[in-house]
């Protein structure tokens, strides 16, 4: 089969679109208007080589090496550089729509390395689909970031245009299908930000790429704002680290949590690189105590199985050689932190073997967060290595003053810390290896404010969950304060919130916080009149119920967040928690206000002035809906927040719809994977939105991402021990919108799968 064939059948690939397709100069516009054509030629480019993964015509899995450009909505991909080949044309190009999805797949093996995938597709066309493979996975959230933005500046091109404008729009990028027949080349290849090192690093598995560019958030120091029962207490410093113990441990209780912290001198996608990596020359030069690590089996692209010895003799009096079997989990949050869940294993690939002792490892969590903002020319991030131990063994080697603890496994596990500082510190060139090229537009007479396409929440620090107890705020030195670089920083722009502006400036004059219409006498709700599936807990020891939590443990952003970016205390939440359903089935539940049998077709529902209801979508064998139903006791007033929430469009939604997670009680693993941080469910999951009558529908496709799979199956498993809280939000971006308030919050105490009902 000729390359041109194998190239028609790419899954990833952008179908040939109008003239504008890969250009972006004035002449080559499209049919967008002069406004945006003007702007997009003053847009920075992203750019840079990716594996293009697919399958071809006749069923064989491929993947190429392409040089994929992205400038401002418009996509090309060449089979080399532009730059080195000024004449070459791009062999697809095409326009992101404002209804692309982007998945982080995870880590897939490839060419006999080890990569990470991103997933495209369409969620009103399931056949436009497709997937790219990039060499870190910080150069894959990159991507991700590059064709937000792309997505974004769509969304706004939709909301300005008008009429014939809106009917002749540039082709869409195809994720699917046979590549059509290039016409000509895109002129004007400048202000370009280059991500990754190019073709012959990126067979490598380079991991030491620098991020250059501005992110949505603002990383600062972790205050641990969870409600959580851990109180740390430093116990002992070795070689530049601190070890901690949790002394608020029960009393009576058989595990002990101990964890070490250290501050590592390198970027965060390079220490994370370094840990994942299973090298095992490269591991023991930090690494004192595991000797041989083996991938057995990949789950998927965020869990593995692993199988690894080591030899025990120079840290114990057991001095048998030791081979231990264990999973491994890991995802990086929307504020960029990167996680590493280690459970032990059992798997049949590995038998018990001839001369070792198999052991179970200790159940471990790696934390890596950034210090100070993400655009710093300085390179460092946090170090947390968490570990679960007997309570018997910690307190054996406490009553002797700790003298031992040195030659325990425990030590050698937690001193991991302290070899990656003396790694990265004897190989400079791995810290922070800068290979990003940026470029700016020295163009001032904008056509378009700009101030309305910066980003709003450049300093987010995404922790919303309250904490009483467990603090990192003694966990950095004073290294850790880097001020934001004020010169030669490059932003992504956040332009999702520029198309409520518009309307906002019409009604710049209400009332903060008139969600709802002050004219209008409130109904009494009475809750005896609503039933769901899930009873209502009555006592805090009740299980398989639900509760409704006051807002107190979340925080929410201040009145004055867009100055100083303080954040504020919840309060009681707006609309009053109804009821819920516990649901299951073969397939995903959409659409459930619909069902004659759902409160919402009720009589008493239909006489409430407006309803919400969140139908969370979980994956499982079968799968689950957990459906929470909120009620208003007035009409929602036109022209507030909610109101545009509740009557805008999907892509509005999108951008404002937000999550608050918070463990009350459970497994701390469990714990440290959900996190306390807010989440924008429309940027990380797909959901629909259904609004009729008196009511806005919420599906919330879970299984739509694979971290999100990942971890709510970590949580289906500990669910009948899982007290959670919940609280809705509507982001806030403009002042006239702050503070924020919760829109809604639900407690669920410890649900029993199999109660469970078949709507």
């Amino acid at each position: 089969m000729s390359t041109s064939e194998e190239e028609g059948e790419l899954g990833g690939a952008m179908e040939e679109g109008s003239s504008s397709g890969g250009g972006g100069s004035s002449e080559s516009g499209g049919s967008g208007d002069g406004g945006s054509r003007s702007e997009r030629g003053r847009e920075p480019e992203y750019f840079g080589w990716v594996y293009h993964l697919g399958t071809n015509s006749i069923g064989h899995e491929y993947c190429h090496l392409r040089f994929l450009l992205l400038r401002g909505k418009y996509v090309a991909m060449y089979k080399r550089d532009p730059h080195d080949n000024p004449e070459i044309k791009p062999i697809r190009k095409g326009v992101v729509s404002h209804t692309l999805m982007v998945e982080e797949l995870g880590r897939r093996k490839i060419n006999c390395g080890e990569f990470y995938v991103l997933r495209f597709y369409n969620r009103l066309d399931e056949t436009k689909k497709g997937e790219i493979a990039c060499a870190t996975a910080g150069e894959a959230q990159k991507w991700m970031e590059a064709f937000d933005q792309a997505k974004q500046q769509a969304v706004y091109d939709l909301s300005i245009a008008t009429g014939r404008h809106k009917l002749n729009t540039p082709t869409e990028l195809n994720l699917d299908g046979h590549r059509p027949r290039v016409r000509r080349y895109a002129h004007g290849l400048k202000r370009l930000i280059r991500i990754g090192k190019g073709p012959e690093m990126l067979l490598r598995k380079t991991s030491d790429l620098e991020s250059n560019m501005r992110t949505n958030t603002y990383l600062e120091v972790d205050t641990a704002d969870a409600i959580e029962a851990h109180d740390w207490r430093c116990v002992r410093t070795a070689n530049g680290i601190r070890i901690f113990e949790d002394i608020a441990n029960s009393k009576g209780s058989k595990t002990f949590l101990l964890k070490a912290v250290g501050v590592v001198d390198a970027s965060l996608d390079n220490v994370f690189e370094v840990v994942l990596s299973l090298d095992r020359n490269k591991r023991c030069e930090w690494d004192m105590l595991t000797d041989e690590l083996e991938l057995v089996d990949s789950v998927d692209g965020h869990c593995d199985v692993v199988y690894g010895t080591y030899d025990p003799k120079n840290l114990t009096w057991w001095h048998t050689k030791k081979d231990f079997v264990f999973s491994r989990q890991w995802f990086r949050g929307q504020d960029g932190e990167y996680t590493i869940l280690q459970f032990p294993a059992v798997h049949k690939k590995r038998p018990h073997r001839s001369g070792y002792h198999r052991t179970k490892i200790n159940p471990s969590v790696w934390e890596f967060r950034r210090l100070g903002s993400s655009e710093s020319p300085s390179s460092k991030c946090l170090v947390t290595r968490m570990l679960e131990v007997q309570s018997s063994v910690w307190d054996r080697f406490k009553g002797d003053g700790c003298l031992n603890f040195e030659k325990t496994v425990q030590f050698a596990l937690l001193s991991q810390v302290a070899g990656l500082k003396e790694y990265f510190e004897a190989n400079p060139a791995m810290k922070s290896e800068t290979t990003s090229t940026i470029m700016h537009s020295s163009s001032s007479d904008d056509a378009i404010d700009r101030a309305e396409l910066e980003d709003s929440e450049t300093k987010d620090e995404f922790y919303d969950a309250i904490a009483n107890g467990e603090s990192f705020e003694d966990e950095d030195s004073d290294d850790d304060d880097v001020e934001p670089s004020k010169a030669g920083k490059m932003t992504f722009k956040n332009v999702s919130w520029a198309i409520a502006r518009l309307a906002l400036k019409r009604n710049s004059d209400l009332p903060q916080n008139s969600e709802l219409d002050s004219r209008t006498s409130p109904i009494t709700i009475d809750p005896s009149q609503f039933h769901g599936s899930l009873d209502q807990g009555k006592g805090k020891h009740d299980t398989n119920c639900w509760s409704s939590p006051i807002g107190q443990g979340f925080m929410i952003r201040g009145k004055t967040y867009l100055k100083d970016h303080s954040k504020v205390v919840g309060g009681d939440p707006l609309l009053k928690l109804l009821a819920v359903d516990w649901l299951k089935c073969e397939s995903n539940i959409d659409q459930i206000a619909l069902h004659p049998k759902c409160l919402v077709q009720s009589e008493a529902g239909k006489k409430l002035p407006f309803i919400l209801v969140i139908n969370l979508q979980i994956p499982a064998k079968p799968n689950y809906s957990l459906a929470i139903y909120f009620g208003a006791e007035k009409p929602i007033k036109k022209g507030s927040l909610l109101g545009k929430f509740v009557d805008g469009t999907d892509m509005f939604r999108d951008s404002r719809f937000k999550l608050i997670p918070s463990i009350v009680e459970g497994y701390w693993m469990v714990k440290r994977a959900v996190g306390t941080k807010a989440c924008l469910l429309g940027k990380a999951v797909t959901c629909r939105y259904l609004r009729q009558d008196n009511f806005l529908e919420i599906d919330v496709d879970i299984g739509s991402s694979s971290v999100a799979r990942s971890i709510i199956s970590l949580v289906l498993g500990y669910v009948t021990a899982i007290v959670v809280d919940l609280a809705i939000l509507i982001e806030a971006t403009e002042e006239n919108e702050l503070p924020e308030y919760i829109l809604g919050s639900v407690r669920l105490n410890r649900l029993k799968p199999e109660s469970a009902v078949t709507l």
